[in-house]
């Protein structure tokens, strides 16, 4: 991932935004709070520090002189302090680079927001996490009840560094095991790819949405009822996955169009991690590409019907590890070359990716004061891919993130995200009906 960045315009970070509170917020408790539970997450505590060459990969060694305040700062919203400003800000901190002296990680508090509420961003480097690892680290923050603040665990004190002789040795019994392991490697990147398309998939349809990519990012933000959208979801016997990507499909459909486009079916890289909880203990990048075809044209509930089941049977698929750690060392010297940013601004392998979390059922706290929205951000090298979005659950709410990244893009990107929402609000009305 520091390979890919060193080539990239755009570092491979990920992000929320919570906004918090109201009125009676207490900003200087809040960063009090935030604080003393950041040092307490020992992945937040550790950087990562590149050996000599021989003696292995980087390792995650404590920072001797962390101190988790000099990660949180302040700024103020600018005016009119609306959600386009507030976005325009989150895109624009989330797209900084992270100083590598330090813990791959920073806060941000957000002041001049409507009613008093506070906003906080925080933003953490993909070698760091990955979507649930980073929701692992966030439920770590964050009260463990309404209205409860948990007391801080005390910090460890940072271990030795191995010595060169024994990293040189460990390095080179890894690679020999590598070695030997050769023929079940080439096992494991076939299984590994296969829910992915396959080592020689079909190409994506051509279109304006693989276009040249350069400038900062903007942001859009829609929200849908969950319970509405699973309820229809199920209804045909998909998942709330499933609607979203059909509403996605719908939506880049009407955005195309528009452009004098007829595409009618998307290929789509749904982004699945390999881990199975959000375990704070246990981080990383753990990401699987699910390669699914999503339909475009027709009514929101017939592509629905379509598309029902497709990531559930795409995940079956995926029975090997994630591509990335298959694939590690080449990535790395890929990404070095160059040749990893080459081919993905002349891929021609998907359109778009949409990545999903699943993020605290009930209402959280941070710091006794609510927790009222959290809004995903997921940044990276775009190469071709001009689009892509991010869907988070919390208490009830979906909420998907539209990232561009052409100008075309941002320019045609309130049409995308208002046809977004229509087609959610389509679904959500289907189940809300029947429920009713």
């Amino acid at each position: 991932m520091r390979a890919m960045d060193a080539r990239s315009p755009v570092p491979q970070n990920v992000g929320a935004l919570l906004v918090i509170g109201g009125a009676a917020t207490d900003l200087p408790e809040l960063e009090r709070v935030l604080v003393a539970r950041a040092a307490a997450v020992p992945r937040l505590r550790q950087r990562l520090v590149p050996l000599p060459p021989g003696c292995g990969r980087p390792l995650w060694l404590e920072s001797a002189d962390f101190d988790a305040a000099a990660h949180v700062r302040h700024v103020r919203c600018p005016e009119p302090g609306d959600e386009r400003a507030l976005l325009d800000l989150v895109a624009s901190v989330v797209a900084e680079r992270l100083p590598t002296r330090r813990p791959l990680w920073s806060a941000v508090f957000v002041s001049g927001l409507p009613a008093g509420r506070i906003g906080l961003v925080l933003v953490v480097h993909h070698v760091l996490a990955d979507g649930l690892g980073g929701l692992a680290v966030l439920v770590r923050l964050l009260d463990r009840g309404p209205g409860v603040v948990e007391p801080i665990a005390s910090r460890r004190a940072a271990g030795a560094r191995p010595s060169w002789r024994r990293l040189a040795a460990d390095a080179l019994r890894t690679e020999l095991a590598a070695l030997r392991r050769l023929p079940a490697a080439w096992r494991d990147l076939r299984r590994a790819t296969r829910a992915g398309g396959g080592l020689r998939s079909a190409p994506a349809a051509p279109c304006s949405l693989l276009a040249r990519t350069g400038g900062r990012p903007v942001l859009a933000v829609v929200r849908a009822d969950l319970a509405g959208l699973r309820t229809v979801a199920h209804r045909h016997g998909g998942t709330g996955n499933d609607a979203v990507l059909g509403a996605v499909g719908g939506a880049l459909h009407t955005v195309l169009a528009r452009r004098g486009e007829a595409v009618r079916t998307f290929r789509v890289a749904v982004m699945v991690s390999a881990r199975r909880a959000a375990d704070p203990t246990e981080l990383g990048n753990r990401v699987t590409p699910l390669l699914v075809d999503v339909p475009g044209d027709g009514s929101p509930e017939d592509r629905l019907r379509r598309i029902a089941g497709t990531v559930g049977r795409a995940r079956e698929q995926a029975t090997g590890p994630a591509v990335v750690s298959v694939l590690g060392p080449v990535f790395r010297w890929a990404a070095r070359l160059g040749l990893y940013r080459m081919y993905m601004t002349r891929q021609r392998r998907l359109h778009t990716l949409v990545s999903t979390v699943r993020g605290p059922v009930e209402p959280a706290t941070l710091g006794g004061l609510p927790v009222s929205a959290i809004v995903p951000v997921a940044l990276g090298e775009p190469g071709n891919v001009t689009v892509s979005f991010v869907v988070l659950s919390y208490a009830g709410t979906l909420t998907v993130t539209v990232t561009v990244t052409a100008d075309a893009s941002v320019d045609d990107l309130p049409v995308l995200a208002a046809s977004l929402q229509a087609e959610l609000d389509a679904l959500v009305s289907a189940g809300t009906a029947r429920r009713g």
